[in-house]
């Protein structure tokens, strides 16, 4: 990856739907080796997809809450069952295995507390929890989805 592939993710990252001849303009391509540079790049699976970011507000699910999970059972079945349960409830939009003091980080979008509670009960009746603990967000200080792209093409 080199410093004009960098230059194009970035300018994907900020709108994907930025059209290839505004894109190699920036990085001083012509279109075709622009648009090869991109394809590449979804071939590679460096760009995953692209996708539209919504408003959680005007959408009715402005409340962020953090939701720490603690369990007592470390086997294979019980994780399949757990992570099934987690990936049908789509008020959960992000969901991480933790070292630490917790075992699973989730990151849950409703429109209240009755809907999160809604939620909790979803997680708490189909699998054996040992702690759940809810934090709910005050304040959104920063959010992106643009990743750093100093550290491509680095081993």
């Amino acid at each position: 990856m080199d410093k004009i592939d960098k230059q194009i993710l970035a300018i994907l990252q900020e709108d994907a739907s930025t059209p290839v001849a505004e894109i190699a303009e920036k990085v001083n391509l012509s279109s075709t080796p622009c648009w090869r540079r991109i394809q590449k790049l979804e071939e590679d699976g460096v760009i995953l997809r692209r996708v539209a970011l919504l408003d959680a507000d005007k959408l009715n699910v402005g409340v962020t809450v953090f939701v720490s999970i603690k369990t007592s059972q470390h086997n294979a079945g019980w994780y399949a069952q757990f992570s099934n349960t987690v990936k049908l409830i789509p008020e959960v939009v992000e969901f991480y295995r933790m070292s630490g003091n917790i075992d699973y980080l989730l990151r849950v979008v409703v429109p209240n507390i009755a809907a999160y509670d809604t939620v909790y009960q979803k997680l708490t009746q189909s699998n054996a929890l040992f702690d759940v603990n809810a934090s709910f967000a005050m304040e959104q200080i920063k959010h992106t989805t643009a990743l750093p792209l100093d550290y491509a093409g680095l081993d």
